[in-house]
């Protein structure tokens, strides 16, 4: 229980009262366990890849198992997609992610390497709103539409449509795109991340953080976050994309969050399109 101030650009927006299960899977597996006659759980981002190898742990902590009846089965399928040759991922070392200047000119720079076709993920509306209104312009004079969550009046599903059939859009976004975009072919080749995304230290994340394992925690779920994303690029056998992470910050431990055979190069900026370019 806590209460809580709601607040956007600065402004007080609401107050309330806030109740939440630490483990929201607790009420999850109550509400059908009285029905259940058989489970069958799926996703490709089902395990820690850390504990990829290991356990199933966070498998079952995350999906309510350990609250149900029973001894579940685990079975393990690997990608049939070849991302040594398909994928690409690449950390940014030479640009301040704090400069709003160097990142605007970043994401303008990997987007016309790319010919557009590219997915700019951020973890806060202020930052994506400043790259936005500072690189809208020159990409359209480059023949490159931008689409922005949190900018133009539309609802996710309906900018997702638009980013995928007018190649070679390029869309902002935040967590909704990073989680639910199916984007397959040329219409997505390349996502830009502007920072690690670490989970904002809310009371309920503190809380959830205590209770599943402080920092190992904060980092599977960065991680998840980080597979999600990359999990973006590749939907169908002939595709190709550049992973690109603008924060020099992001620690060797989270590598494993893309898979084994990628190779993870650290370079400068001007390397990273020349990549590009010659990738496409």
């Amino acid at each position: 229980d806590w209460m809580e101030i709601e607040r956007i650009d600065g402004r007080s927006v609401d107050i309330g009262l806030y109740r939440h299960y630490t483990d929201p899977m607790k009420p999850f597996a109550a509400s059908i366990r009285p029905h259940l006659q058989g489970l069958a759980v799926t996703s490709a981002t089902m395990r820690d890849s850390a504990q990829e190898n290991e356990t199933w742990e966070s498998a079952e902590q995350r999906s309510g198992l350990k609250y149900l009846p029973g001894s579940p089965k685990h079975k393990y399928y690997s990608s049939p997609f070849d991302y040594k040759n398909q994928t690409k991922v690449l950390i940014i070392n030479d640009v301040n992610k704090n400069d709003m200047m160097q990142l605007a000119a970043a994401y303008r720079a990997l987007f016309i390497a790319s010919g557009g076709a590219a997915l700019g993920l951020f973890t806060a509306i202020s930052r994506l709103k400043n790259v936005y209104e500072s690189i809208a312009s020159s990409l359209e004079s480059n023949n490159i539409p931008l689409y922005a969550q949190h900018i133009d009046n539309i609802d996710t599903g309906t900018l997702v449509d638009m980013f995928r059939d007018n190649i070679p859009s390029c869309l902002l976004g935040t967590d909704a795109i990073r989680d639910g975009v199916d984007v397959p072919g040329e219409a997505l080749r390349l996502i830009a991340f502007d920072r690690v995304p670490w989970p904002r230290p809310t009371i309920l994340h503190k809380a959830r953080r205590e209770a599943f394992g402080g920092r190992q925690y904060d980092e599977m779920l960065t991680r998840l976050k980080l597979k999600q994303a990359f999990g973006r690029l590749i939907r169908r056998a002939d595709d190709k994309g550049v992973f690109v992470m603008l924060d020099s910050a992001l620690p060797s431990r989270l590598h494993d969050a893309f898979p084994q055979d990628v190779e993870i190069q650290k370079v400068g900026l001007n390397e990273a399109i020349d990549q590009i370019k010659s990738f496409f």
